[in-house]
């Protein structure tokens, strides 16, 4: 069962920490950026929220189980329809690249989410997954604070290296990584690979 408890009941407070985080919010959407396919690529992005990464990033349609959340997408001009990452509705090789932020952290799994997502991409498609990174020092402390979070305490968190081998598993091919919100460097700072960075972007290409 998708986990829309807390986004139903705590939908405003998961806005306002965008309002709050404005500099690491931007670094995180020029991460994506560096790695999506030029317009006019179709994109969809899986797990869209309110809107925060779709709306700015040019993608139209979304997917969202949580209903308060898909509304907020909604009244941005997203086309948001009400499914979960592990069944999408739509037919095989149907987009260019699909997007996935902070999402495969409350999917019931993730294995079945990216083999979706390699199902309804084109050849030469790609998966754009970005998350925090369990491994580094923001995630360490999302994980040992999630008991007191009503965004986390259900979430599973994954390191870089194991959100990669999902991707290979599901048959995603060159494998490219950026981080940022890296300790010790300027905030927007953006990096290649992986290992520094709180916030990492994997990107899989379907190669077939």
């Amino acid at each position: 069962m998708a986990k829309t408890e807390p986004f139903e009941k705590y939908s405003d407070k998961y806005d306002k920490w965008f309002e709050r985080n404005q500099d690491a919010y931007q670094a995180e959407l020029e991460a994506i950026r560096q790695v999506m396919p030029p317009p006019p690529a179709k994109g969809l992005e899986v797990g869209v929220g309110s809107g925060k990464f779709a709306v700015p990033l040019g993608i139209g349609i979304g997917i969202e189980p949580s209903e308060k959340m898909a509304v907020k997408a909604e009244t941005k001009g997203v086309r948001v329809l009400r499914h979960v990452a592990e069944e999408l509705p739509f037919s095989d090789t149907e987009f260019d690249f699909v997007l996935m932020v902070t999402t495969i952290c409350f999917v019931d799994d993730i294995t079945q989410s990216f083999k979706e997502a390699f199902r309804v991409l084109k050849p030469q498609g790609c998966l754009i997954v970005g998350f925090v990174d369990r491994e580094s020092k923001l995630g360490k402390e999302y994980s040992d604070k999630a008991n007191k979070s009503v965004f986390y305490r259900d979430a599973t968190f994954f390191s870089a290296q194991e959100v990669g081998k999902y991707l290979t598993d599901a048959g995603f091919e060159n494998l490219l990584f950026k981080q940022t919100l890296i300790p010790g460097e300027e905030q927007e700072i953006i990096q290649s690979g992986l290992g520094k960075g709180a916030f990492v972007v994997a990107k899989g290409v379907k190669d077939s």
